[in-house]
């Protein structure tokens, strides 16, 4: 029997149900992480046939003005999930869900959908069904199944020097869920952000890093790098399965020329082995650019996986009316979609 479902934040049971029944998923699929957005109504998309489905989780915001809405996803790496690997399903279940997807669109009145794919999964075989599949680069990962010294061999060689200078200096890391400490971090965290030029985006405050670490559907750790006793770096990591992300890290100025990160990452290799992961995402650039900082996450790894995300247009004739309305030509070379909700910078 095939059925559809629209999951909300009200179905918290149903929602981790699909999550945890999936073959491979990722704390940015699950209910807490999308209780913690509030920029638009999350939902979860299911489309079943007997015990085979496949979960879509997603972000429905009204379109200003108008009777519409637009689809998009939270923060990471997101995209469809199922309880069994992509590359097993057949073809003809594929095709099913499209149609099935399109009928939901059409019902919702969706122009558009914005979605991450996660790099680990090999959603794009079921997103190839539809068009829109945009590459965003790379994304850097360690391999934690290798032996830590064939790791700690494929690091640059100056790396290897500069996390020997750390632990001589007296950079310790700990590992930490203290308010005072949460508090630290968000002002090192924002300090980074701000002096990186980061868009409000991704400006988080200190009660959503406490939020994060509350989270009882994933283990998240609050890891903070120490000079003299004083917290100078730190990240917050979050392990789901057999992957460690490098979610959130950040670093105070006086501190950069040395990258106290480097130790970090390190360490983390050790304790994901301790732990039992399978591979720590360091992630990619800002903005997801191979920028100078996705140049440095390659300096731990030449492990690297292709990013990429889907951007549909569910209803042109509309998508194009609404360009129209705002005066942006759908050519315009920005790297930004929906295109109708990019803001002109007045010249």
């Amino acid at each position: 029997m095939t059925m559809t479902k629209i999951l909300t934040l009200l179905d918290k049971e149903l929602w981790l149900h699909y999550v945890r029944k999936s073959a491979a998923f990722d704390f940015y699929h699950t209910w807490y992480y999308h209780s913690m957005d509030n920029t638009a109504d999350p939902l979860l998309f299911v489309f079943e046939e007997g015990e085979d489905y496949i979960a879509f989780p997603l972000l429905k915001r009204e379109i200003p003005g108008t009777e519409y809405f637009d689809l998009t996803c939270v923060y990471g790496y997101t995209g469809p999930i199922s309880n069994h690997d992509f590359a097993d399903l057949e073809d003809s279940f594929l095709n099913r869900f499209k149609e099935a997807f399109f009928v939901f669109l059409q019902d919702q009145k969706i122009i558009s959908v914005f979605s991450r794919l996660h790099p680990f999964f090999g959603q794009e075989r079921l997103m190839n069904k539809f068009e829109g599949i945009h590459p965003n680069g790379k994304t850097v990962a360690i391999d934690l199944k290798q032996t830590i010294e064939a790791q700690r061999s494929g690091y640059h060689r100056s790396y290897r020097q500069h996390i020997k200078q750390l632990k001589n200096k007296g950079y310790v890391v700990k590992e930490t869920n203290s308010p005072e400490d949460i508090q630290i971090f968000a002002d090192i965290y924002t300090e980074n952000m701000k002096r990186v030029g980061a868009s409000d985006y991704y400006l988080f405050t200190e009660a959503y890093f406490t939020e994060l670490l509350a989270a009882e559907e994933f283990e998240s750790k609050l890891m903070l790098i120490l000079h003299e006793g004083e917290p100078v770096s730190g990240g917050i990591i979050i392990c789901t399965n057999k992957i460690m992300q490098a979610h959130l890290v950040g670093t105070r100025t006086a501190h950069i020329s040395v990258s106290p990160p480097k130790l970090l990452i390190d360490e983390l290799t050790v304790m994901g082995r301790a732990l039992g992961y399978e591979y720590l995402n360091l992630g990619g650039g800002l903005n997801f650019k191979e920028d100078t900082l996705y140049y440095w996450k390659t300096g731990f790894s030449s492990f690297s996986l292709d990013f990429n995300s889907w951007r549909f247009i569910a209803n042109k004739p509309v998508y194009e009316s609404l360009l129209a309305e705002k005066g942006i030509h759908e050519e315009l070379d920005v790297d930004f979609f929906p295109l109708y909700r990019y803001q002109l910078l007045a010249e």
